[in-house]
């Protein structure tokens, strides 16, 4: 019997120990998170210091913070429950909301009190873990009646009545989640400014993703957390959030680490030689074709690395009756048939020239680098209205179905119409007077009968026809519709993609120019929009923009405002409608921002837009190691053509947005007008350089290269102790390098000089016994042998740079206009050689602040040429060039004479100096210089140009005078500069040293004569 006993007790030991043995050791440890990117509540203190009292009461601890480097998984775990204390903005970076993600999934708690719905508007996974976003309060803290919906929960259990009489500042609420367990109201009747009507929750609790979350709305005053009734209300919160302490379990957590952004780096293809590239289609064998606006198609040959044209289509690009108009028209877009390899069609979109206006879809055969301009089957045509301007789009996509997507842009003027008195402003263009149809997109967008402003859908025939698939906007035969709509109420949705998975249509929308809202007038400012399409539909344009706000209507001709349009129930009765009045509802963008900063979307910046939307992700469709991790799977990767930034957006599984966060950051983007993802997995970025309706020298095709695995080391400085010197020439160099992973590392010294030695320490000692001009420089290997070079410094050895100095007269430190300032020049050859007074150069500037930068910049562009004639003396030029007399080489008069009208006449004279060559002016060959720097080239170049410069040149102030003062108005900073260049040695080149002298305005900085 006592032994049946024992072994009951046994079990029940075995059983009771495996309920409890998650629980934490010791006491429930709490972090309270205050950081605030927003409005910073002046009630955050005392929050701190009563949270941290009820922790000593109530047996939990409590750690606080406004550092968001804690958000790791090392750090997180430690806590059962994480507070945001009255957090606004964005407050945590990709890696850092990964972090919390998978700390709620695995178990943890979470409370969020007042501002914590201010937080994070652009990350939807924790606007539903806190359960709302604030979108208003009425002014100051009214006193209202908080109605108690539930008294069983830990947080409203002390409330014996049903309603809860207080003061405080009372949100009202957007995209409130509706699965949370709402504890308490606010009764809008007691008060004015309520927005959320008869159910207006002020404290609510779930359970989210695997963990806990209770939010309280209450807690903006001071009062708040002495409150006796507060305080438990807040406490009985974190209390739920800490659950059962117990012990977090990240095998649940799903949420993935995104990798670090220096794991990307951008490889060039080809560089500087596109002109108005539009889109690309890459091929299977990793070939690129490129359309270009004016009617190039190139090819990229990815065996050979060189870039040819291989087609050009006859299109119109530019206005021809109508001087002062950019038309965007042209060779707008370019696809591969998805059985390519099958059938080599190639698709554009393309505006042919002759009387009829048209943009042209259009397939041709491209077959063994020949693309048959003969083969042409023409699919489409859009009707267009030219010689005006704007939107085109003109982006080709397919879909996993094979069904062609087609975007158009709306073909509407956004600017004022010159002499009118009533315009658009920026605004909608909503202008249906008679001969104002270019003013006005509802004749295009706006018009279900009309393939403008609009994603078109089809299946293409065997043929070159088209037929339509099922689930277009309008079924065929729809009275005053055109069939081929998918999506309607665009404006220039310029770059288009299709998941090759879901389906799903993502394009960006080029928004409005308004600056500013005039809701009661004409509408909303101008946004950009990202959108997605699940199904067909009406996104808006031009009655509406991003998520549905409202453009008035506006009559053109007395100036008078109508009502907003209804999102619900759209009317378009402009006089240019050939299509339906009652239009679809229209569908919000999931994501929006103006040209200032956004408040719901605020990674993406300020300044110009142009939003584009590049490929769905999957890493399992693609071959090769190029390919991104599976992190990126199933993400959107969208970019802002202006902006320069690059996005990854997360859905949620139902395809909603969740978060966005930068996508390979690291890299700089030069005006990126495609993305496409080739067979390989690599993403290609196609860039179209940073000037409008011209070939740029910055335009470039290239791939972004992910590295997973071992990374080289980082250099972080490389200096060198000396720079010059008399023979013997002693120096110590430093490397300043680290490795991401922790490899030791070795260094492998580059002398210059055809020596390397590899050292295990950052630094060496050599000297240097041949006079001459060496570059030395340092790799950084790892023990995995990854490495890196730094860059190369410039070691003149056998001559010294000379030592300038400045002296003022009476050490004066400011100056006053109009009043001397005395001042000489001197000058020391550190190795004894004669000074030449001729290479002194003195001058004065007057600036408006303390900005090194910007010291002396003038002095630089005036005392380069005097150096580069140094330096021509000194170098090996001298046998084969003279100033103005025949020698081997031209002389450097006719040279100057004869690039002196060309723009790009220096640059072209720096790369020839630096790479030498020969056929240009007879059969003699220039030599190479390629250890001069772009400087020293430049020099060289200046004065070569300054010999038939008809400028007028600043001369040199003396090495000793007066200076008068004499700022223009603004200017408070006088700079003193001297520099002289020596005469080098025998093909040892010349050095300049400098001074700069800097003075502040003792007295009146605005200059006019009071003080």
């Amino acid at each position: 019997m006592n032994n049946y006993i024992s072994l009951i007790l046994g079990v029940f030991v075995i059983f009771f120990s495996s309920c409890t043995s998650n629980k934490r050791e010791g006491e429930p440890r709490i972090l309270v998170f205050s950081k605030t990117m927003g409005y910073k509540h002046a009630s955050i203190p005392m929050g701190l210091q009563a949270i941290q009292k009820l922790g000593v009461e109530n047996n939990f601890l409590v750690d606080t913070t406004k550092n968001a480097e804690v958000f790791n998984d090392d750090e997180l775990k430690k806590y059962s429950a994480i507070v945001f204390l009255s957090t606004t903005g964005n407050i945590l970076d990709a890696k850092q909301e990964a972090a919390f993600e998978r700390y709620i999934q695995a178990g943890g708690g979470f409370v969020g009190v007042h501002a914590a719905t201010d937080t994070e508007y652009d990350w939807g996974w924790y606007g539903k873990l806190v359960g709302a976003y604030f979108d208003s309060h009425p002014a100051g803290t009214p006193e209202a009646d908080f109605i108690i919906k539930d008294n069983t929960f830990a947080a409203t259990n002390m409330f014996a009545d049903s309603v809860w009489h207080r003061a405080d500042e009372l949100y009202n609420f957007k995209k409130i989640n509706p699965e949370v367990k709402v504890l308490m109201t606010v009764d809008e009747k007691t008060y004015r400014g309520g927005k959320n009507g008869e159910h207006h929750p002020m404290s609510w609790y779930h359970k989210y993703d695997g963990g806990r979350a209770f939010y309280t709305a209450l807690g903006h005053t001071d009062e708040s957390f002495s409150e006796e009734l507060y305080l438990k209300h807040l406490l009985g919160g974190i209390k739920y959030a800490i659950g059962k302490n117990e012990i977090l379990d990240y095998t649940k957590a799903a949420t993935q680490i995104p990798p670090d952004s220096d794991r990307f780096t951008k490889v060039p293809l080809k560089f500087g030689e596109f002109f108005e590239p539009t889109e690309m289609a890459i091929l299977p064998n990793n070939d690129i074709l490129i359309s270009q606006r004016r009617g190039e198609i190139m090819l990229y040959k990815d065996s050979t690395q060189e870039l040819s044209q291989v087609g050009l289509l006859d299109v119109y690009h530019k206005t021809l009756n109508t001087p002062d108009v950019n038309a965007e028209e042209g060779l707008m877009g370019l696809q591969k048939d998805p059985d390519f390899e099958k059938n080599h069609w190639i698709y554009v979109y393309y505006s042919p020239t002759g009387d009829k206006w048209v943009n042209r879809l259009s397939r041709f055969k491209f077959e063994n680098d020949v693309f048959d301009m003969a083969t042409e089957q023409i699919i489409l045509e859009v009707d267009s209205q030219r010689e005006i301007c704007c939107h085109t789009a003109g982006s080709i996509a397919f879909g996993p179905d094979n069904m062609l997507y087609l975007s158009t842009g709306d073909n509407s003027t956004p600017f004022n119409e010159k002499g009118a008195k009533y315009t658009n402003k920026g605004y909608a263009p909503l202008n249906d007077l008679p001969g104002k149809e270019q003013y006005d997109a509802r004749r295009s967008s706006g018009n279900t009968n009309d393939l403008r402003g609009k994603i078109l859908r089809i299946i293409v025939n065997e043929d070159g026809s088209y037929s339509i698939p099922e689930g277009n906007l309008f079924p065929k035969g729809t009275p005053k519709t055109r069939p081929e709509i998918f999506t309607m109420g665009h404006r220039n949705p310029y770059r288009i993609s299709v998941d090759p998975k879901k389906g799903y249509v993502y394009w960006g929308d080029v928004g409005p120019d308004a600056r500013i809202d005039s809701m009661e007038t004409r509408g909303p400012k101008g946004y950009d929009e990202m959108n997605q399409a699940r199904e067909a539909g009406n996104f808006g344009w031009p009655l509406f923009v991003a998520d549905n706000k409202p453009y008035r209507s506006y009559d053109y001709a007395t100036g008078e405002s109508g009502d907003a349009f209804d999102p619900d129930k759209p009317i378009n009765n402009s006089k240019n409608n050939t299509g339906l009045r009652e239009l679809p509802k229209a569908m919000p963008a999931y994501g929006f921002y103006p040209y200032v900063a956004s408040q719901e979307f605020p990674q993406t910046g300020t300044g110009g837009r142009n939003a584009m939307a590049g490929p769905v992700y999957y890493s399992d469709l693609y071959n090769g190691p190029n390919a991104l991790p599976a992190y990126y799977d199933g993400k959107v990767l969208v970019y802002d053509w202006i902006r320069g930034w690059m996005m990854a957006v997360t859905l949620f599984p139902n395809g909603e947005f969740n978060k966005m966060e930068p996508f390979a950051d690291q890299i700089k983007v030069n005006n990126l007008i495609d993305m496409e993802v080739g067979p390989d997995g690599r993403v290609y970025l196609l860039e179209y350089g940073s000037g409008w309706f011209s070939k740029n020298d910055d335009s470039s095709l290239s791939y972004i290269e992910y590295n997973g695995g071992n990374r080289p080391p980082v250099v972080g400085n490389f200096t060198v102790d000396k720079t010059s010197g008399k023979l013997p020439l002693t120096i110590t160099a430093n490397v300043e390098a680290s490795d991401r992973e922790e490899d030791t590392m070795t260094y492998v010294w580059d002398l210059g000089n055809g020596e390397t030695k590899e050292t295990t320490n950052p630094e060496i000692t050599y000297t240097y016994e041949n006079e001459g001009d060496y570059f030395i420089s340092a790799t950084v290997v790892d023990n995995k042998e990854a490495s890196v070079k730094s860059e190369a410094i410039n070691i003149v050895v056998g001559n010294s740079r000379p030592e300038v100095a400045i002296d003022i007269s009476g050490g004066i430190t400011t100056f006053k206009p109009g009043m001397a300032v005395d001042y000489k020049v001197s000058v020391k050859d550190p190795d004894g050689s004669a000074i030449d007074e001729n290479n002194i150069f003195v001058s004065v500037d007057y600036l408006e602040g303390m900005d090194e930068a910007s010291l002396s910049l003038g002095h630089q562009e005036v005392s380069a040429a005097v150096t580069g004639k140094a330096l021509t003396l000194a170098l090996d030029c001298k046998t084969c060039h003279k100033e103005k007399e025949k020698s081997v080489g031209p002389m450097y008069r006719d040279i100057a004479e004869k690039y002196k009208n060309d723009k790009k006449g220096l640059s072209y004279l720096q790369g020839k100096i630096i790479s030498g060559g020969s056929g240009v002016w007879g059969e003699v060959t220039m030599p190479a210089h390629p250890n001069l720097t772009k400087d020293e080239s430049r020099q060289i170049g200046l004065y070569i140009q300054s010999l038939v410069s008809t400028a007028v040149k600043k001369k040199s102030l003396p090495a000793v005078g007066t200076i008068m003062p004499n700022p223009a108005k603004g200017t408070t900073v006088m700079v003193i500069t001297a520099s002289y260049t020596d005469q080098g040695g025998n093909n040892v080149k010349p050095l300049t040293g400098s001074k700069s002298v800097v003075l502040q305005m003792d007295g009146d900085p605005d200059n006019t004569g009071t003080k």
